[in-house]
């Protein structure tokens, strides 16, 4: 196990609806990373991009209808654009902060294909919700295709299915980069979901669940410390409730316990939860922490944050 590698998930919290808000957000995740690599720390970012690839999925899908001449594109390349804006703007204010407090180290985005089961259970029970509102003969059409969707107060949606990440196809890449002493940002949004067929590497409609791709990554790398930022202090059983009740600290047990429990909101803290499990229990001496975006120092040094280990 690597010491002073933490690999450091960026939540919604970190970014925005709109191109201006991301860049502005941005800035607050750019200054908690400047803050690990001025402690000393080799870090690795993630980052969420739930908002982005819907936005990049519905643009591509208007487009194509103005102009029949383009097909709608598949979501494996939504993907990897929001991948590729996300991490522009990262990895920009990522260097600019550095720079700021005169650290030169290079910081790199790699676009991030993840391997994933085509037997996966969650291909036959899709889970998330992505894309425009649809009409009812819209929908139709979608569910001639093979897709799925659901209907919601607006209208129709698409629903996709959330499979396991299995492997990280560019972790050799990334590790190379970490050697070379690089700020990386990979697996952006959960990474590209990819089936192996032959030497073919064929983009799946789905969206993996990034918290579980942060994991994934920390594992691969052996990294001491996965740290979730996201816009709470600290995790809350009861969380929104008069009865929510703050942790300093859980165990492995006591965080299975409590998510089998439902203690915990799927798609928001759940997964989060599962992710530190799965991390935790992978190797000796690892701890997951999460805490607000503007405290990843304080939750290093056990002041703020919740810890798993």
């Amino acid at each position: 196990m690597s010491q002073n590698i933490i690999v450091v998930a960026l939540g919604r919290s970190a970014f925005g609806e709109t191109f201006p808000e991301q860049r502005s957000n941005v800035k607050k995740a750019a200054c908690a990373i400047a803050d690990l690599v001025d402690a000393g720390y080799q870090v690795v970012v993630t980052h969420s991009n739930g908002p982005q690839v819907g936005m990049v999925h519905t643009a591509m899908t208007e487009f194509s209808r103005l102009d029949s001449k383009y097909t709608v594109a598949p979501m494996s390349v939504c993907g990897a654009m929001s991948q590729g804006y996300i991490g522009y703007d990262l990895q920009s204010m990522i260097r600019t902060e550095l720079l700021l407090r005169g650290i030169y180290k290079p910081v790199s985005t790699i676009i991030t294909q993840v391997k994933v089961d085509p037997f996966d259970k969650a291909f036959s029970h899709p889970s998330k919700i992505i894309g425009r509102f649809m009409t009812e003969a819209e929908a139709a059409k979608e569910e001639k295709k093979g897709n799925y969707v659901v209907k919601q107060d607006k209208g129709y949606r698409r629903i996709i299915a959330a499979p396991k990440p299995i492997d990280i196809y560019e972790i050799d890449a990334i590790k190379a980069l970490v050697d070379a002493n690089q700020v990386v940002i990979a697996g952006g949004g959960g990474g590209i979901p990819v089936l192996e067929q032959g030497p073919i590497l064929k983009g799946a409609s789905a969206i993996i669940e990034k918290d579980l791709v942060a994991a994934k990554l920390a594992n691969l790398l052996n990294a001491s410390t996965l740290l979730f930022l996201t816009g709470v202090d600290k995790v809350e059983l009861n969380y929104g409730t008069q009865n929510a009740t703050a942790l300093d600290s859980l165990s492995v047990s006591d965080a299975s316990k409590y998510m089998q429990e439902g203690y915990f909101e799927e798609g928001a803290m759940q997964p989060k939860i599962e992710a530190s499990i799965d991390f935790v229990s992978s190797g000796k001496g690892r701890r997951a922490i999460i805490t607000h975006l503007e405290k990843a120092l304080e939750g290093l040094s056990h002041k703020t944050g919740t810890i798993i280990e």
